[in-house]
């Protein structure tokens, strides 16, 4: 049996859009496989700067949001399309900041999602996501 490479070569589809942070290290901002799209964590750089936006834990994970609007945007799906994210905190008392800036994002249909502390995160942020999303049209109800 002969083996398709073109098949083969497509299984994965390396997702990068200049409007997030750039990777600072051997990974993708986002990956697609199938219907899912994986998205790398991200942090609180500001893509217009380089720079880490200027503020707590709820300014921080504002931009980290952004960040993953826009790499999910560039790979044609939304935050409504989002099904799984983990949550990274340097410190667990954050928690409450992040989660009310979280809920504006993801409204009345949120993924599921894990929130860990973590002992460091990269470049000292406060705080990191990830997340995976479902491309599949219609795959996910629409939210409001």
């Amino acid at each position: 049996m002969a083996l398709d490479l073109s098949s083969a070569l497509t299984v994965k589809q390396i997702i990068a859009t200049d409007h997030a942070p750039g990777a600072i290290g051997p990974y993708s901002q986002a990956v697609r496989a199938g219907n899912l799209v994986f998205a790398s964590g991200q942090i609180p750089i500001d893509p217009a700067t380089g720079e880490f936006v200027v503020g707590g834990v709820a300014e921080q994970t504002e931009q980290v949001l952004r960040n993953l609007a826009a790499v999910f945007e560039a790979a044609g799906v939304g935050l409504n399309q989002v099904v799984k994210t983990t949550v990274f905190l340097v410190d667990m008392e954050d928690f409450t900041a992040m989660n009310e800036v979280y809920g504006r994002f993801f409204g009345e249909q949120p993924p599921a999602r894990a929130t860990v502390q973590a002992a460091r995160l990269p470049r000292d942020a406060k705080v990191e996501i990830e997340a995976i999303a479902v491309s599949e049209a219609g795959a996910v109800a629409s939210g409001s």
